[in-house]
């Protein structure tokens, strides 16, 4: 049993560190397409957002998904998940009033093995 336990945890520890590391390669890749980059996993009260950037006059907030198939990332993002980044965007122009006259924008970016990066732009739009 305590076999099975650990493997449980190294394989969370794995999928959590690929994660991370998805989320850098996203900043890099975005940072190479001209965006400046404002923020790396910001949380607040309300939630966590992985990436929020600046494109021109836009405001990018981006959730990050690394998984072996594009199409299993996007059905993980659910409508809850959604609403969770949304509020905690609402609460990050809320601190950062400087970013108020910007439009916003909520993007998806999957990582998926072999190492290709795929970007979903206005994945959404708050309710």
């Amino acid at each position: 049993m305590q076999k099975h336990y650990t493997s449980k945890r190294n394989k969370r520890r794995r999928s959590h560190g690929w994660g991370i590391a998805a989320e850098y390669l996203c900043a890099a890749f975005l940072f190479f397409k001209g965006y400046s980059l404002i923020k790396l996993r910001y949380r607040n009260h309300s939630g966590e957002i992985d990436i929020i950037a600046t494109k021109g006059k836009i405001l990018v907030f981006i959730e990050v998904k690394a998984r072996a198939q594009k199409e299993t990332a996007l059905y993980s993002i659910s409508p809850a998940k959604q609403q969770i980044i949304s509020s905690a965007a609402r609460g990050f122009i809320a601190v950062h009033a400087k970013f108020a006259d910007l439009g916003l924008r909520f993007d998806v970016m999957v990582v998926t093995s072999p190492l290709k990066i795929h970007h979903l732009k206005n994945a959404w739009r708050p309710e």
